[in-house]
């Protein structure tokens, strides 16, 4: 299946034989003090800058009704903006749902594999829930 909005990723995670435990990691865009004049540019044209998380989150499927739930819900917990919401799934075994409990640990290898721009493996949404090319 081709995932190109959160809707897609939704249906994809509850068409799984295992239920599923979404985990998602929320990023700020900055720009470096050391930017250069030309990073500054592209910063200020929208492209660019530096991903730094901001909070994170670990949710099964049918808790989430769409990307503006998801959305409204990061909006409650941070003053600061988010720009780029990172995806990644947690499959459960023998028809369970892995719990919040044990998505903690591969939530924050995510989290730090961020912090050092290791997102390769992650689906990255921006805010209005479409998947974005990074690099």
């Amino acid at each position: 299946m081709d995932i190109s909005t959160f809707d897609d990723l939704l249906q994809a995670a509850r068409g799984q034989p295992e239920p599923q435990r979404l985990l998602f990691v929320f990023a700020g865009v900055e720009l470096p003090d050391d930017a250069t004049p030309a990073q500054r540019e592209r910063f200020e044209a929208g492209q660019g800058g530096a991903l730094h998380p901001l909070m994170c989150v670990d949710k099964r499927p049918d808790e989430l009704a769409s990307f503006a739930t998801l959305a409204d819900e990061a909006s409650q917990f941070g003053p600061q903006p988010w720009g780029i919401v990172f995806a990644a799934a947690l499959s459960g075994k023998g028809k369970r749902a892995p719990t919040s409990e044990e998505a903690e640990e591969p939530l924050q290898r995510m989290v730090e594999a961020i912090k050092r721009g290791e997102h390769g493996g992650y689906i990255p949404f921006d805010t209005q829930g479409h998947t974005v090319q990074i690099g």
